[in-house]
């Protein structure tokens, strides 16, 4: 093979490629389907019922049933896998993501990225790359807009290092920032018993815990079905071959996988948090690996109302998941470490009817 063929292949960007202001326009817009819901709902579960049925979401005053907020994320990151995170060790975190606009089947999906930060490691064999990525709908409104920051290897351990910026970033999105992702609600409308669950936003005090008692194994084929849905191309996820002989001995489970598990598994408590307003910040503790159980379990941080709107409320939670240990106890942390069962901290917004 000549020289410039083995150049038209994408082997992915390594720290020393990134640039701070460095704009990324990312390839293969999706259009989401029924079918992806269809998919999506069969490997994780979730029962809101907004985004189960047409009917309800119609009476309360949706188009018809929203894609679910997660489905819409992954997608959204999906796209910037190849050029982002395609050399990644490991996805670090989440911040200041913001859900903008109902999005729909039949939607196409579209994503582009700006560098907003980067430091690299001591080790001078990888750095943090930090991202503002949006996502956009065929019209061209934004639908998504968050942060993460991905560890990333370098290709030349020799490279001299981008210039460093570690950006500062919000430790919460306030109510008055939410998009408009959830439109004005019929509350009357709202079937509780539908739902499958008769509390609503004044139910929940600032302190209470959840735990949302059941458990899902997680399995390889599903993870993998799930993360090819959304064309997430990252090789830990995928290449037992190279993986075998890597940092983890096998497959490394996409961290958004943790996520919607999670979120699936907090309808046992709260069922009527059907929107997920925004995700303030989020963090992947610990790996996860096919045949691990993950439960989960939420506290609610605080309450609040959401600026112009007397339908919903907000509740700020923390949802814990963990792997192979029941939440009955709440696991959290030994002191200022991570219990060792725990594989994620989210700390997001969502909406309840009032």
């Amino acid at each position: 093979m000549s020289d410039t063929a083995a150049t038209k292949t994408n082997s992915g960007n390594f720290f020393e490629d990134f640039r701070l202001g460095q704009e990324i326009r990312h390839a293969t817009p999706r259009t989401v389907t029924v079918g992806d819901v269809a998919v999506y709902q069969g490997i994780f579960g979730p029962r809101f019922a907004v985004q189960s049925s047409d009917a309800f979401a119609r009476k309360i005053g949706y188009v018809h049933a929203p894609l679910d907020d997660l489905l819409v994320f992954h997608v959204v990151f999906g796209k910037t896998v190849p050029d982002v995170s395609l050399n990644a060790v490991a996805n670090l975190g989440y911040a200041d993501c913001r859900f903008l606009k109902p999005v729909y089947p039949g939607a196409t999906l579209s994503a582009v990225s700006e560098v907003i930060g980067l430091r690299e490691n001591a080790n001078r064999k990888t750095g943090i790359v930090y991202v503002r990525s949006k996502g956009f709908d065929e019209t061209g409104d934004c639908v998504l807009d968050y942060v993460r920051w991905v560890m990333v290897r370098k290709r030349d351990e020799n490279a001299p290092a981008p210039a460093e910026k570690v950006p500062e970033l919000p430790k919460a999105v306030e109510p008055a920032q939410f998009g408009r992702a959830c439109p004005k609600i019929d509350a009357a409308a709202y079937n509780y018993v539908l739902a499958g669950s008769p509390h609503r936003f004044g139910d929940y005090k600032a302190g209470e815990k959840i735990d949302h008692v059941a458990g899902i194994t997680v399995e390889d084929a599903e993870h993998m079905i799930a993360t090819r849905l959304y064309q997430n191309t990252a090789r830990i996820h995928f290449d037992h071959f190279t993986e075998s002989k890597g940092r983890f001995g096998k497959r490394l489970i996409y961290g958004g996988h943790a996520i919607s598990l999670a979120r699936a598994l907090s309808f046992n408590g709260l069922a009527n948090a059907f929107h997920i307003a925004a995700i303030n910040g989020g963090r992947h503790v610990a790996p996860l690996f096919a045949g691990l159980t993950v439960f989960a379990w939420s506290e609610v941080l605080a309450t609040a109302d959401v600026p112009g709107r007397n339908d919903v409320g907000a509740l700020r939670l923390r949802t814990i998941a963990t792997k192979d240990r029941p939440c009955a106890d709440f696991p959290f942390k030994v002191g200022d470490e991570y219990d060792p069962a725990v594989i994620l901290d989210l700390d997001y917004w969502v909406l309840m009817p009032k």
